[in-house]
């Protein structure tokens, strides 16, 4: 199913064209009412009429987080204050948060862009979602919610947490599509357990799931466990939230990026050249509609690289694969780079484990030492110290020949990694780097 035809079967000849009109607009107005982009532009002797095509965009300067940040709260805006009529922030861990505004047609085109990610995860009218992603300052729960009640489904607004209630709610009204982070999926798969309830036996058939990188392994463990399909959409607040790029029902293989609202590229994270579509590299938008807070090339810090060939479902916009990592997210352990979810594949492929996982590193004698905490299902807990001291040795062997890197794997018990409601804390890096 497609919401939008007319936009997303566009010929590519007519949506590149489309691209560069919008995209020379959005410069000479970011250019005459922001600012920072003004001296951004000038410092590198860059002038918004010196677009001629979209490979002219490789001259203007790239944005990062930190610029939202040394801006806050609100002096990356391209409209006055007045008609900024919601503000979001994102759950930065460290400094102060980033902020990102939006006007009336900002919040009407977000509703657009999750009208078609729902559609393409085969939710429509009359389907009940329950949308577990938080409400809040965090744009995931409004950002799906208005989507949803755009294309006629009924809403849920139930966020995250009390994860019991969830699924008893889950059961009594009917719910048929999720839409959360995957880790609380499997969070809400083992509460549905402690209730004993069954979930295959719900009507629930399709979850929608972002926020956090996921491997395909993940997302078979969550098929199989739920019955359900798992569909992977992607976006972040800086752009503008969820709906940026989106996973097809028909094919699940990369996720189609909304091109007649965002420009993608994709650099070498170390140079900041841009690479060819084909390779992978840090992905960088450029918002082509945003009113309130537009972005020009904002790193992502995502590695992915970008599908052109033609998809089954017949939209034409190119896909991104799956985010393998962040280049903020990539460890370096003695010389080796390592990105969390090369662990995860390795886990979720091991009998008897758990798709809950930690990673712990820290500096000792000035040589970095890894760790890594798994959960084993109760039968495996409750077995012989042998059988468990074997299965350690099994993950740390596969460690080593997948990805080349020693570690010390420690099996625990069952719900001894702490929860997360949300995004789920996979790293825990003790180094002081």
């Amino acid at each position: 199913m497609i919401w939008n035809e007319e936009f997303e079967t566009l010929p590519r000849e007519a949506l590149e064209a489309l691209q560069l009109k919008r995209l020379k607009a959005t410069l000479e107005r970011v250019y005459a009412t922001v600012p920072f982009y003004k001296k951004k532009f000038d410092e590198v002797g860059f002038h918004p009429d010196k677009l001629k095509q979209l490979s002219d965009l490789k001259y203007v300067p790239f944005t990062t987080k930190q610029d939202l940040r040394d801006n806050y709260p609100f002096g990356l805006f391209a409209v006055p204050r007045d008609q900024v009529v919601r503000v979001h922030a994102s759950s930065g861990t460290t400094g102060k948060p980033t902020v990102v505004g939006y006007t009336k047609r900002d919040i009407s085109t977000w509703a657009e862009l999750m009208a078609r990610t729902f559609t393409a995860a085969g939710v429509k009218k009359g389907d009940i979602l329950q949308n577990a992603y938080g409400y809040g300052l965090f744009t995931g729960g409004l950002g799906a919610h208005y989507g949803a009640e755009m294309i006629g489904a009924t809403v849920i607004p139930i966020s995250g947490g009390n994860s019991k209630r969830q699924v008893m709610l889950m059961k009594d009204f009917g719910s048929n599509a999720i839409s959360c982070t995957p880790s609380y999926a499997l969070n809400l798969y083992e509460a549905a357990l402690e209730e004993g309830i069954n979930v295959k036996e719900l009507p629930l058939r399709v979850g929608i799931f972002g926020a956090e990188p996921w491997t395909n392994e993940m997302r078979r463990e969550i098929e199989e466990k739920w019955g359900i399909d798992a569909i992977d959409i992607y976006g972040l607040s800086e752009v503008i939230g969820p709906g940026v790029s989106f996973e097809c029902i028909e094919a699940k293989s990369g996720l189609h990026i909304n091109e007649d609202h965002f420009l993608v590229e994709v650099i070498d994270p170390d140079t900041g050249e841009p690479l060819p579509y084909g390779e992978k590299g840090e992905i960088v938008f450029t918002s082509l509609t945003k009113e309130a807070l537009p972005v020009i090339r904002y790193r992502t810090r995502d590695i992915s690289r970008i599908i052109k060939e033609p998809c089954i479902c017949g939209r034409t916009f190119v896909r991104m694969e799956k985010v393998t990592g962040r280049t903020d997210d990539m460890l370096i352990i003695r010389g080796v780079n390592l990105f969390p979810s090369q662990i995860e594949s390795i886990l979720i492929e091991t009998k008897g484990v758990l798709p809950h996982y930690q990673i712990i590193v820290d500096r000792v004698n000035n040589l970095d030492q890894l760790e890594v905490l798994v959960e084993v299902s109760e039968e495996f807990f409750s077995d012989e110290i042998k059988v468990l001291q074997n299965l350690e040795q099994t993950i740390e062997k596969n460690i080593k020949d997948l990805i080349g890197i020693t570690c010390k794997v420690r099996l625990v018990e069952p719900k001894t990694i702490e929860r997360s409601e949300g995004k789920a804390k996979r790293v825990i890096d003790k180094r002081k780097l």
